[in-house]
């Protein structure tokens, strides 16, 4: 696994080149692309921007809005492989998204029906160009609780709604934070297999709140409180031999003030203290 860098995770906002030069400079070793922006920009222009420097590619959005009515979902499919296609030549594996913990319209069942169904079309559809689609399931029971009908809100939920969907290229976007609030456990990561995580999260949470009470924009950098036992985390992963991108996300408004180089280095710093933790080598 390496330390990827999502400027707007922390608050960045860079286009893709700068991403790329904030991201190496502060020894990240990967960065998330924007399929749009890389189109844009040309694949092999991209590609040796990444390359020269020497850096991998992260992930990627589901360019499909899943959560809406029929039509809107279907002019998203409609597109998507387009996309996959330019992710392709990219090289660029792996789409991810979140689910909500709930629906206000929705019984359980009505919600998880929907869900395979849709995921399944876009998850066929990303087979075809060798691309694998993560799924982040949603812990805060602060949110949650605000939903009339409780959806997939934990680690084993989501697996059994990727095994639902069953088209073999479907994994977690396994966020700590939200293993944390849904009261997961170091078991369920070293569980895993590889391939059942597609793409990662870290952060931690703030000190002195009850797990029940913890407010999902409201975090803390990696490291900086202990609340999440991020190293047990990480080397549960790197145990089961996760290959991926690791992207902090933090939600911290300190960041979002700072100058981007300066925003970034922090992270970085954190992120390496994480690793140390672990010890995993940078």
């Amino acid at each position: 696994m390496f330390p990827n860098l999502s400027p707007g995770a922390i608050g960045v906002r860079a286009n893709m080149e700068e991403s790329v030069k904030l991201a190496a400079a502060a020894g990240f070793k990967g960065v998330d692309v924007g399929l749009a922006e890389a189109q844009s920009y040309g694949i092999e222009r991209t590609k040796d921007l990444f390359t020269s420097n020497g850096l991998l590619m992260g992930g990627t959005g589901l360019p499909v809005e899943f959560r809406k009515d029929d039509k809107t979902f279907n002019d998203g499919l409609r597109e998507l492989p387009q996309w996959a296609e330019i992710a392709e030549k990219l090289g660029c594996t792996r789409f991810n998204t979140w689910v909500l913990p709930g629906s206000n319209e929705m019984p359980f069942q009505e919600h998880f029906q929907l869900l395979r169904n849709r995921f399944r079309e876009c998850a066929l559809i990303l087979r075809d160009h060798g691309h694998r689609l993560g799924l982040e399931f949603i812990g805060p029971k602060t949110l949650r609780s605000r939903f009339t009908h409780q959806f997939v809100y934990t680690l084993p939920g989501m697996l059994e709604l990727c095994d639902a969907i069953g088209t073999g290229n479907m994994g977690l976007l396994l966020d700590c934070w939200h293993w944390y609030t849904s009261r997961g456990t170091l078991e369920q990561i070293t569980s895993l297999k590889p391939e059942q995580v597609v793409y990662v999260h870290v952060n931690d949470a703030p000190a002195g709140i009850e797990r029940d009470e913890q407010i999902d924009n409201v975090r803390a950098m990696p490291m900086e409180t202990g609340v999440i036992d991020l190293p047990g985390f990480l080397k549960g992963l790197e145990e089961i031999g996760y290959d991926g991108p690791v992207t902090p996300e933090p939600f911290k408004k300190e960041l979002a003030d700072c100058a981007p180089t300066e925003a970034v280095r922090l992270t970085a710093e954190a992120m390496k203290k994480a690793w140390h933790a672990a010890r995993i080598t940078w």
